[in-house]
């Protein structure tokens, strides 16, 4: 049984409470009339488990069935590495159809202030229990508060650009805001996070996993300012993190995303699940149909095809690549991220080539040749291939409650961050490529070395591909290839999947942000094609306000083009 925050929270609190953990949930904290609280220091650690507890947001939250996948996990189906097939409002962002009823948009919007609201009306309140309450309780309780207010905004900010700041409990009918600018908002958060990291511990205790730290800070603060293209600001900040000695990168890269990974040294923050509270269905969501899926977020030829091989050679120059075996000699991070054809998972192999009706199961001993529907079944995966982070054999029987935890920010970041800032503002030194190499080294991928020379363009390439591979299904490449202003390049035209009955007669071309261009394939035309992209690049880079907030604030001016 996991204790984690949620329930060692709630655990503590039923002491003094004799409401039940289900009335916690639905009532206090979220709802507090400001006469009660706080008044005392247990209301104001159920007011800061509110906080957190927001930061947990999901498709079922847009009335997407039962689908509870975290949106830090569903987001990249809205991009060029994941297919979502549920044909909704998810797909429409990626394929360019969206508009400003989109519900995704709209609970990102929706979703993210809530969470603002509740930090706002702690840090308003909060204010009666000082020099009642341990000064330490009190001032890291509301360094907590604002690093999860800002985290927030982070969001928000890498989703719609400016948008109104609102740093106080304001009354409903009193919301009309104005948008602020970006650098305005990236001003706030940044500012917010250096206030916070002064009062919030280098460590919690265990029980308090999925607590800000001082290191959550500093990684939050490095990645919005190099989404802000402020490079000194978030070289520092990420070094900051390296220089407090806590973190390190996980030997077993595949493990990290797994029940046996959660206590890393490589994770700086991560959304805590736990079965006696809330639950997730990203398993179910991702598996292939043997294993009691319904892979409902693929990911794409493109992207299978953009991994290196392990010579550190794209596929279209690697004489390591053999178009009748494209699965050998590959960064091994493909393995771990996606399930190939020939991959075993869950103890079945796993073959999505049309002709193959049967396959075996190793489930039983000895290995039995059982129906594939993979290969048959109207619902299997689409592309060819699924996605195997956050899928655990623990998991197997109980596929729709997994307690797996989601990581929001992880090392590698930090140090893929160090290295893009100092590679943006050309102060290139050794540090760079030690940093690129530590995450392309680490035990499990062993991929080679950058050597020293390299111009500002090549190590540009070489991190943005570094990203690429490392942080699939992370949440993170929307705001990448959008920052990198690339979404144009990459959201546009045919989105491929495997060749139903067959392989690439040969490689595609790969360019420097490691996208494949299928032009030059002899046999393209045999491929699948999934869907075709659209991308307005006067309006896609950035979600449209949803409607219900125009209409609601009538001081927020729409994003252009919506």
């Amino acid at each position: 049984m996991k204790i984690k925050i949620f329930t060692a929270m709630v655990l503590l609190l039923s002491l003094s409470f004799s409401a039940c953990q289900k009335d916690y949930l639905e009532k206090s904290p979220f709802n507090p009339s400001s006469e009660s609280f706080y008044s005392n220091q247990d209301e104001l650690l159920i007011g800061l488990l509110g906080c957190y507890q927001q930061l947990n947001y999901s498709e079922q939250n847009y009335g997407n069935g039962n689908l509870r996948v975290p949106w830090q996990v569903f987001i990249d189906a809205a991009t060029d590495i994941c297919w979502d097939r549920t044909n909704g409002d998810l797909q429409n962002i990626g394929k360019g159809s969206i508009d400003a009823n989109n519900r995704v948009a709209l609970v990102l919007y929706r979703e993210g202030y809530k969470g603002i609201a509740r930090c706002n009306f702690l840090l308003d309140n909060v204010k009666k229990l000082e020099g009642t309450i341990p000064a330490a309780l009190y001032n890291q309780s509301i360094a907590e508060a604002r690093f999860i207010r800002a985290l927030h905004y982070s969001y928000l900010l890498t989703f719609f650009g400016g948008v109104p700041l609102v740093k106080t409990d304001v009354a409903i009918d009193q919301l009309q805001i104005p948008k602020s600018t970006k650098q305005e908002v990236a001003d706030f958060i940044i500012s917010e996070l250096d206030a916070a990291a002064v009062n919030l511990p280098l460590n919690q205790a265990v029980l308090n996993d999925g607590r800000a730290t001082k290191g959550a800070a500093l990684a939050i603060k490095a990645r919005v300012a190099l989404y802000n293209e402020r490079w000194d600001v978030a070289a520092q900040a990420a070094k900051a993190v390296m220089d407090l000695g806590k973190y390190t990168l996980h030997n077993n890269y595949g493990e990290l995303f797994k029940y046996a990974g959660e206590s890393s040294r490589e994770i700086i923050l991560a959304l805590q699940f736990a079965k006696t509270i809330n639950t997730h269905t990203t398993p179910q969501y991702l598996l292939p149909r043997l294993p009691g899926g319904v892979c409902d977020k693929v990911p794409f030829q493109s992207f299978i095809d953009s991994y290196e091989c392990t010579d550190g050679l794209s596929i279209d120059k690697s004489p390591l690549y053999n178009p009748q075996r494209p699965y050998l000699n590959r960064d091994p991070r493909l393995s771990f991220t996606c399930g190939v054809p020939g991959n075993i998972i869950f103890g079945y192999q796993f073959e999505t080539h049309k002709d193959s009706l049967q396959i075996w199961n190793y489930n039983v001993t000895p290995a039995v040749r059982i129906a594939n529907t993979e290969a048959t079944h109207a619902f299997a995966t689409f592309t060819g291939y699924v996605y195997k982070k956050y899928t655990d054999e623990i998991d197997r029987n109980d596929r729709q409650n997994s307690e797996l935890n989601i990581i929001l920010v992880r090392y590698a970041e930090v140090l893929l961050t160090y290295a893009e800032a100092k590679i943006e503002a050309n102060q290139i030194d050794q540090t760079v490529y030690d940093a690129i190499n530590l995450v392309r080294r680490r035990a499990t991928v062993l991929m080679p070395a950058i050597t020293s020379g390299k111009t500002q363009a090549e190590l540009r390439s070489i991190v943005r591909k570094e990203r690429k591979y490392e942080f699939a299904l992370e949440g993170l490449r929307l705001a990448d290839i959008r920052r990198w202003k690339i979404a144009g390049q990459v959201l546009v035209g045919p989105a491929y999947g495997r060749i139903p009955k067959g392989l690439l007669s040969n490689a595609p071309v790969i360019d420097a942000n490691g996208t494949p261009n299928y032009s030059n394939v002899t046999n393209r035309a045999d491929m699948r094609v999934i869907e075709t992209k659209l991308f307005n690049k006067d309006r896609d880079y950035l979600l449209p306000f949803p409607t219900i907030e125009i209409q609601t604030n009538k001081a927020l001016v729409q994003n252009p083009g919506y």
